[in-house]
């Protein structure tokens, strides 16, 4: 159990209700520094919005998200310091290569780093020498997250938000951002991650959270199961639902 006091990431009774129906209903979650939270469910659940909230991209209808203790719907600026994003799709100037999109990303959060520098975290983050210079219009969505990894561990943000960013990737391209993500978490970096994927979420995850109708309904240390049982689990609660 992770209390308030640890947590970089806090959700205090979130809420986000549109036209009267709850995506999200009361939400209560702590997410300590250097741990990786999965949060498993089906479209609709309530994971992009969770996402969403603690980004300061929407507002709550009720409680408050907290990013190292700063609230994104009083100050999004604050909070953003402490955060990098990786979307389903990692958007990327496509005239640009690999190499002036990091540069472009991390000047933009006020960094500024050398040229061998920047490739450094591309190499770090699996991204072929050869494709860093190549305009990133050429690029597959693997070689797009890869980017998206760099940026996020170039930044040196103290947290990650994720949202089903390995849904569409190959088995390869899958394993190597995983491989990444956890790189980052074992150097003392948080990471929250929407997923379908009940493997990953094994793989990946410290913590898994089962949301269903917008509640989260279970959570789960990833140690104590495997994927089979984590899998039952899960299907048990969406069994609920029907």
């Amino acid at each position: 159990m992770v209390s308030g006091s640890d947590a970089l990431l806090q959700a205090e009774g979130l809420a986000k209700t549109y036209d009267g129906e709850p995506a999200l209903d009361g939400l209560d979650l702590a997410v300590a520094a250097g741990e990786i939270f999965c949060l498993l469910g089906a479209n609709g659940a309530g994971k992009s919005t969770t996402i969403g909230l603690f980004l300061g991209l929407i507002k709550p209808t009720a409680g408050r998200a907290l990013v190292a203790g700063v609230d994104p719907a009083r100050d999004r600026l604050a909070a953003s310091r402490h955060l990098a994003y990786i979307p389903e799709q990692v958007a990327l100037y496509p005239q640009l290569s690999g190499l002036e999109n990091l540069d472009h990303f991390v000047r933009l959060s006020g960094r500024r780093l050398t040229p061998s520098a920047l490739l450094e975290h591309l190499s770090d983050a699996g991204l072929p020498q050869d494709a860093a210079r190549r305009k990133t219009r050429t690029y597959s969505k693997g070689m797009r997250q890869k980017v998206g990894i760099a940026i996020a561990a170039a930044r040196d943000a103290d947290a990650l938000l994720l949202d089903e960013p390995m849904s569409g990737l190959d088995p390869s391209a899958a394993n190597a951002f995983a491989r990444q993500l956890i790189a980052l978490k074992e150097a003392g970096k948080t990471a929250l991650m929407a997923t379908h994927d009940i493997f990953r979420a094994k793989m990946i995850g410290d913590r898994v959270g089962i949301m269903r109708a917008g509640r989260l309904v279970d959570v789960i240390a990833t140690a104590d199961v495997d994927a089979a049982r984590l899998e039952e689990i899960y299907l048990s609660h969406m069994a609920e639902e029907a």
